[in-house]
């Protein structure tokens, strides 16, 4: 349940916005003209078949058409992530020009991804879902209509957030058609998944809708001892009373209880030749099995609501409250610097032939949500110029807590690098055969555990934005105020900022839309500048982008193609010159710049996509960001033919992923490239496919850090699907 407070600050805060809305549309006789140009039954081909859709609730919170918009937006449909095979979110990601996605390879704890260089939030339907990390579940795939990546700074509609942008993850919602499946899984690992997806009509008159999603998965893993385990239920309702209104309410129940699949493998063994010439391999296990866990579970509950007031004045509204935790205890390698972890003999000869310490962490999190954005939109004309007038305003509180112990190599003596006169080397592990059953015991472990402080971030913003059509013009115009507070332990820091966007695009009748745009960011950086005289809260971290492109939309078939050239600057990050203990005075900055392309093209029975990125980044100290590849490139190709071979479908992609480099770029991970392939076929109410994923089973990392530790990426993966649709 939300509490006293909390739940007080939602009603407020929805009542205002309800207030204002409801003022706005009573103010609106004097705006009632019809847009001057109203569109056409015959205008220009949306990209509906080949990029997805964009909607109210999407990422750029307007459902006007990618060809229209001023920036950068992947789409990832429904049909795209069946086809290509994606188990997890972070599958979703690895198809996008300009976005690594399963940057710490094969994961269960998260859905890790950079955009244009940079950590990312994760939004679910236009509102946050995550906040920070393992204190919630991940989406899971079935659950979802399509995958969205907003590219560049996104502050002028969500408030603080990276200069990067966001990733906008859209919930199936009940549809007045009537459509019912049952989907089996069965694959590598022993992989087993059962769901289901039903939605239509609760009555004759198509006022009340429903849908019921669910999920459950019986899943082991490339890991030994690590399972994939889940349950998800989502059952959602929806009530148009009038053809002007919508009212949907979805609940999501997410349990997750599983094991963590990074290991934290040495660098030496893995991305270099060990010692002693042995390879650790992927599917190593450096854990604890009954220590070992990730269990984790969210409720949630969204509504969105949408009113059509009249031909110039409507209004939506998204709120939800989410209740989620995990539980995380694991053993891991100890991180003990060059070379990699491992403990040496006084005669330069591995101790027991590669038997390192563990460290044995838990942290129980938890956080708590409530939110709400209330948002008049206007369509209205003035002159030549056509409007699409966005108004909002956002309140946000999240309350995030944790609780455990991080006991450091128990055993070690950092004096002689051997085992210590205590434990020794009892709770110590073999990385190249590991022997499992000597954890270390709970009494002990438990007595360092301890309860920190509840931090508490309330959010509040206020935004407009100007989509505006003039003749060929498309002038987009945004402005937002946010105050942000963060409270812990009583101790509270208070920030606000005011971001801009600007976009402009020209339609060519050839189909090509040249465009530039301008957008800001801001990130509240928690701390002071520890100036014992005069203790000031550090600034935000701000970023600026400008991103120029062209995009190309045929008149004969379906497709899109943009290019965009994209250039970054992050501020406000540490100085790199300040000594340890000295103020800080935030002069540092990091730039990011790049070129992107996207195409795709329908041409029938084929559909053809490419993607191809190349980006040059600078920390503030001089050395590119972790993790990050230089250049990048996907292509996929669809085959779903006509005529005697209907029903059969086919796909084969590449994927390239090129050079990483971390720790002042000493570590360099190298360039992989990846097959996927999909074979199946429909027929009456049955739908049959083969996913394969990475098919030549290529051993790889996601990424390797200069702490000492490397991430293998995902191994082969074949599943079979059978897919009954009544």
């Amino acid at each position: 349940m939300i509490g006293g407070i909390k739940q007080k600050r939602l009603a407020a805060a929805i009542a205002l916005c309800a207030l204002a809305a409801q003022a706005q549309a009573q103010t609106a006789q004097a705006q009632t003209a019809q847009k001057a140009g109203e569109q056409q039954a015959d205008q220009k081909m949306e990209e509906v078949l080949v990029t997805g859709t964009l909607s109210r609730y999407s990422a750029l919170k307007s459902a006007t058409p990618i060809m229209e918009t001023a920036r950068s937006v992947s789409i990832e449909s429904l049909q795209m992530i069946q086809d290509k095979g994606a188990l997890a979110l972070d599958d979703t990601f690895t198809y996008s020009a300009g976005v690594t996605g399963e940057v710490y390879g094969f994961a269960t704890r998260g859905d890790w991804l950079t955009v244009r260089g940079l950590d990312v939030p994760q939004y679910q339907d236009s509102l946050q879902s995550l906040f920070g990390s393992y204190n919630n579940t991940r989406p899971d795939v079935y659950t979802l209509e399509q995958v969205e990546i907003l590219k560049g700074p996104a502050s002028v509609l969500y408030g603080k957030g990276s200069p990067g942008g966001l990733v906008n993850v859209v919930s199936k919602r009940p549809q007045a058609e009537a459509a019912h499946e049952i989907v089996a899984d069965y694959g590598t690992f022993d992989r087993a998944q059962l769901a289901f997806d039903s939605t239509g009509a609760l009555d004759s008159s198509g006022q009340w809708l429903y849908r019921v999603v669910g999920v459950y998965r019986d899943s082991d893993s490339q890991v030994d001892y690590v399972t994939d385990d889940s349950v998800v239920f989502a059952p959602s309702l929806s009530w148009r009373p009038t053809e002007r209104s919508n009212i949907t309410l979805l609940y999501n129940y997410t349990h997750y209880d599983n094991d963590t699949a990074a290991q934290f493998l040495p660098l030496y063994g893995t991305l270099y030749d060990a010692p002693n010439g042995k390879h650790i391999d992927s599917s190593t296990y450096t854990g604890e099995p009954g220590f070992n866990k990730y269990d984790a579970e969210t409720h949630a509950v969204t509504l969105l609501a949408d009113h059509q007031f009249n031909d110039v004045w409507g209004m939506e509204l998204t709120a939800r409250y989410t209740d989620a935790s995990a539980d995380y205890q694991q053993a891991w390698t100890t991180f003990l610097g060059t070379p990699g972890r491992y403990v040496y003999n006084p005669d330069g000869s591995l101790y027991k032939d590669g038997t390192v310490p563990r460290t044995f962490y838990r942290n129980d999190q938890t956080s708590e949500q409530a939110a709400v954005d209330a948002r008049l939109r206007a369509s209205f004309s003035t002159g030549r110029m056509e409007h699409e007038v966005l108004m909002g305003a956002q309140y946000q509180d999240v309350t995030t807590g944790a609780a455990g112990y991080y006991e450091l190599a128990p055993g070690y003596d950092a004096a002689t690098g051997l085992p210590d006169d205590g434990f020794g080397d009892t709770y110590w592990i073999n990385v190249f055969n590991p022997q499992y059953g000597a954890g270390a015991p709970l009494d002990y472990l438990n007595s360092r555990y301890a309860v920190r402080p509840d931090t508490d971030s309330v959010d509040y913003g206020v935004y407009i934005n100007d989509q505006i059509s003039l003749d060929d013009w498309r002038i987009t115009l945004g402005l937002r105020y946010d105050d942000t507070e963060t409270e812990t332990a009583g101790r509270s820091q208070q920030d606000d900022a005011l971001s801009g966007a600007v976009g402009v695009l020209y339609q060519f009748d050839s189909g090509f839309a040249p465009y530039v745009s301008w957008a800001q960011s801001f990130e509240p950086v928690i701390g002071s500048n520890n100036d014992p005289d005069n203790p000031q809260p550090l600034d935000p971290q701000e970023g600026e982008q400008w991103e120029y492109g062209v995009k190309y939309q045929p008149d004969d078939f379906p497709g899109m193609v943009t290019v965009a050239y994209f250039d970054i600057e992050q501020s406000n990050l540490n100085d790199p010159a300040a000594r340890p203990g000295l103020v800080q005075q935030q002069s540092g900055v990091a730039t990011f710049k790049g070129l992107e392309v996207e195409a795709m093209m329908d041409f029938g029975p084929v559909t053809w996509e490419l993607n191809v990125s190349r980006i040059d980044t600078e920390t503030a100290n001089g050395y590119r960001v972790d993790s990050v590849p230089e250049k990048q490139a996907s292509t996929w190709l669809g085959y779903r033919p006509e005529g005697v071979l209907a029903g059969f479908k086919a796909g084969a992609g590449l994927r390239y992923l090129g050079k990483r480099y971390g720790g002042r770029d000493v570590i360099e991970t190298p360039s992989i490239t990846l097959v996927d392939l999909m074979v199946g076929y429909e027929f009456s109410q049955w739908d049959l496919s083969l996913n394969v994923r990475n098919a030549g089973d290529r051993e790889y990392y996601g990424s390797c850090l200069a702490r000492g530790d490397c991430f293998p990426g995902d191994e082969r993966t074949i599943v079979g699907r059978v897919r009954y649709r009544f």
